[in-house]
């Protein structure tokens, strides 16, 4: 989870503007971009702060996935808005690391279900 954070700080601070003309397709201070940015990471805080409730923990970081999803497709969205042949390095390869970040989470989400698992087992036999 601590990698998926940095990855959201690293997506915030590295993600260029994209700009198609005089137009801004993506910029990251903008306040959908920015919104959902910070609240995948606050999820993600408030999910390794919560390490005794585990289920709160789950469902957490399943609404940080969720944010990732909505995240990446903003960005899909505008970046197959910008006309003509550009690149896929002017278009951003920031794009990627909402992928990177959903998959640390997916990795968290089951090592989180294991730990129940095991925690359940262990109470079953006493």
């Amino acid at each position: 989870m601590i990698v998926a954070i940095l990855l959201m700080g690293v997506l915030y601070f590295w993600f260029p503007t994209l700009i198609d003309g005089d137009t801004v397709i993506i910029d990251r201070n903008e306040p959908l971009v920015f919104g959902l940015i910070f609240g995948a990471m606050a999820l993600i805080v408030l999910s390794i702060l919560s390490f005794k409730k585990r289920q709160l923990q789950f469902v957490l970081n399943r609404l940080s996935i969720i944010f990732n999803f909505v995240l990446l497709g903003v960005f899909v969205y505008r970046a197959l808005s910008i006309s003509g042949e550009t690149l896929v390095s002017e278009k951003g390869i920031g794009v990627l690391i909402p992928i990177i970040s959903i998959v640390f989470l997916v990795l968290a989400n089951k090592a989180i279900k294991k730990d129940e698992d095991l925690v359940k087992s262990v109470d079953r036999l006493r």
